[in-house]
């Protein structure tokens, strides 16, 4: 490589960096606290609620479409920073927005327009380096501003009001459009023609990739307990919030070490497919300890572990998902990545969770553990691809 295309690598890969931290800064300014805005604009509970499921079933659509679409027209930089203007724009429409219905058409035009944000980012990514290294130092940057913004919005938002967090959300969105409109373009795979036909089917046909969506919907749905219920388990056994949230951020930034630095040596060590299989068992260990005690040191341990269940998962899957799919279905590939083997489980799970967490307590942090634990044979199938 000659030094001019070092240099502009190192150009594309800070402003890859700038614009993962203005996606995920603004998924931080924002998520946390919807709930709490929509209820200071008048919504009761039960719309609440009615809005939030909504929105996550038109993500589900809108993703994989979106990628699709990305796909088909060889023009994921163009979809990416299209869709993070229209998310300012519609992000900032809250601000606007009085009574449920008002505010339920702007979230659910808001959801079609993020959902395919963050996997045609690791589709730019992937276009430009398969180096995990390099991804992993991307990623990183996101994960660390989504904890700052949340702090920082938290913080403004007892001075200010939430209106602070869809304004400080649509303005990172604008910014992340202004970086990904000035990343460089790469060259592109396939032409359209080439890349229009049969995404979706292809994909579905293809055993590696399923076998990579089953993974992730296995060991990530495994997290459905701890997400809706850790805090409560910890409150009932005297563990006050700031301690809660000092366990939270723990496994945060358990995350962003696992991306920045072990994730990527753990890979080149062992190959994605065992690195996929070690997160499946740290995940069945994790959850085994949380089934059985609340004792602090035990769960500063299994906090740790989320570097693995999480972080080094999503890693090895897109490095298996590089290597299996085309690069004009690359796209695609990672919308229906993100939609079934993350946020579909993640709901699905989310509701057995409940009922697990109300006729047996703590105890249905067993089933997660086997959940965790089933992913280690479809893993193993995948031991083929380096």
């Amino acid at each position: 490589m000659t030094a001019g295309a070092r240099h502009g690598a190192s150009i594309g890969s800070g402003r890859l960096l700038l614009l993962y931290a203005a996606l995920y800064g603004g998924y931080g300014a924002l998520s946390p606290f919807l709930p709490a805005f929509l209820e200071g604009r008048g919504l009761g509970p039960g719309e609440i609620g009615t809005l939030l499921s909504a929105a996550m079933l038109v993500r589900l659509a809108a993703g994989p479409l979106a990628g699709g679409l990305a796909d088909r027209h060889g023009a994921v930089r163009a979809f990416l920073a299209g869709g993070l203007a229209l998310s300012a724009a519609l992000t900032l429409a809250f601000l606007g927005g009085h009574g449920f219905a008002v505010l339920l058409a702007v979230a659910l035009a808001q959801a079609a327009a993020t959902a395919p944000l963050a996997p045609l980012a690791d589709a730019t990514v992937l276009a430009g380096s398969r180096d995990g290294a390099v991804y992993g130092r991307i990623r990183a940057a996101g994960s660390a501003a989504f904890i700052a913004t949340t702090i920082l919005t938290g913080h403004l938002i007892g001075l200010f009001g939430h209106g602070v967090g869809p304004l400080a959300c649509g303005i990172l969105f604008a910014a992340g459009t202004m970086l990904a409109l000035r990343l460089p373009s790469a060259p592109a795979a396939a032409t359209p023609t080439e890349a229009a036909g049969g995404g979706f089917a292809a994909l579905a046909a293809d055993a590696r990739f399923r076998r990579v969506v089953l993974t992730a919907a296995l060991v990530i749905g495994a997290h459905a307990m701890h997400d809706a219920f850790a805090v409560i388990v910890w409150q009932t056994a005297e563990i006050g919030p700031r301690a809660a949230g000092l366990l939270w951020a723990e496994a945060v930034a358990a995350e962003v070490m696992v991306f920045l630095w072990l994730g990527p040596r753990l890979m080149a060590r062992i190959g994605p497919a065992r690195s996929l299989i070690l997160a499946a068992l740290a995940g069945a260990l994790r959850w085994a300890v949380q089934a059985q005690t609340s004792w602090m040191p035990a769960l500063v341990a299994i906090q740790a572990l989320h570097g693995l269940t999480f972080a080094l998962l999503h890693l090895a899957c897109l490095r298996l998902i590089a290597q299996i799919v085309p690069d004009h279905r690359r796209a695609t590939a990672l919308t229906l990545y993100g939609t079934f083997g993350l946020g579909l489980a993640s709901a699905l799970m989310t509701l057995l969770s409940g009922a697990l967490y109300g006729r047996f307590g703590t105890a249905g942090f067993w089933a997660m553990a086997a959940v965790s634990l089933s992913a280690v044979p479809v893993a193993r199938g995948l031991s083929g691809v380096r």
